[in-house]
């Protein structure tokens, strides 16, 4: 005993706690858990305060925090209540988590059909397409792919019935990025104001053409049969390119990304046609 309280030697602290001796150690050693006492043997002698220490670490070990997670926790956790917060924040990671990988199971499946097996060889139409001069309404933004969806609806609801034919956007970035510079645009019938928009000319060009038929994902498949057309025929391409939504999510739902229809537009040099 020290000082009238009962102190437990690690053998002893591991019996009560559930915790292997080899646990405790590495608990020291990262400072997790270190013992109250520690003779000039350097033997381990813990206490109660210690054992309420171990009950939180095996609740939190249970229930998935990582050694990082739990070194913060027990450096800010006072009370029940402060635990509760982190456990709480704990679920909507575990959530997150398990979106992610929901979604990365969607993206398996997708391969494990025979019929998306074979995407790899599908074969695209490359033909020329003159497109005329249009007025659109714009949003350009440097974002990710999918966040397109986010601004869609303004359009639309900015626009105010003035819009026609399919969306589109502008990508001007001639490699893929994280951070994409993208131009949402829809065709409108004269000028449209809005504090989100912008109404602008897009000129005319001459462009090589193909359509996709899938999944987004598979879009680059699109992209490399452009490329090789237009080196098979020495044909020098510019910025910014199109993809026209003739299908695709919509507002609310989904749908089956296996049935989008996608057209890929890619402006050719003048002088080189």
């Amino acid at each position: 005993m020290q000082g009238g309280e009962v102190v437990y030697k690690i053998s002893e602290f591991s019996k009560i706690t559930n915790i292997t001796v080899k646990a405790l150690r590495y608990y020291d050693d990262q400072d997790i858990l270190k013992p109250s006492y520690r003779a000039e043997n350097s033997y381990r002698y813990y206490d109660n305060h210690d054992f309420s220490r171990a009950r939180l670490i095996v609740l939190l070990r249970d229930l998935s925090f990582s050694i990082s997670e739990i070194k913060d926790i027990l450096a800010h956790c006072e009370s029940p209540d402060d635990l509760s917060y982190y456990l709480a924040e704990k679920q909507d990671m575990l959530a997150e988590q398990i979106r992610k990988e929901k979604e990365l199971i969607k993206k398996m499946n997708l391969y494990l059909e025979p019929k998306e097996m074979e995407a790899g060889s599908m074969i695209y139409n490359i033909e020329m397409k003159e497109f005329e001069e249009m007025t659109v309404a714009a949003i350009r933004y440097k974002g990710r792919y999918s966040d397109v969806g986010k601004y869609i609806g303004t359009i639309y609801k900015e626009a105010r019935g003035k819009t026609f034919g399919e969306p589109f956007c502008c990508y001007y970035d001639e490699d893929f990025k994280e951070e994409a510079d993208i131009e949402l645009c829809v065709a409108v019938k004269g000028p449209v104001a809005g504090s989100n928009i912008c109404c602008k000319k897009l000129p005319k060009i001459k462009a090589i053409c193909t359509t996709h038929v899938g999944s987004y994902e598979n879009l680059s498949l699109a992209y490399k049969a452009m490329l090789d057309y237009a080196s098979e025929h020495s044909l020098e391409y510019k910025l910014p390119s199109r993809e026209i939504y003739h299908k695709g999510p919509g507002m609310i739902f989904r749908g089956n990304p296996n049935k989008y229809v996608t057209e890929i537009v890619m402006p050719i040099e003048p002088s080189k046609l």
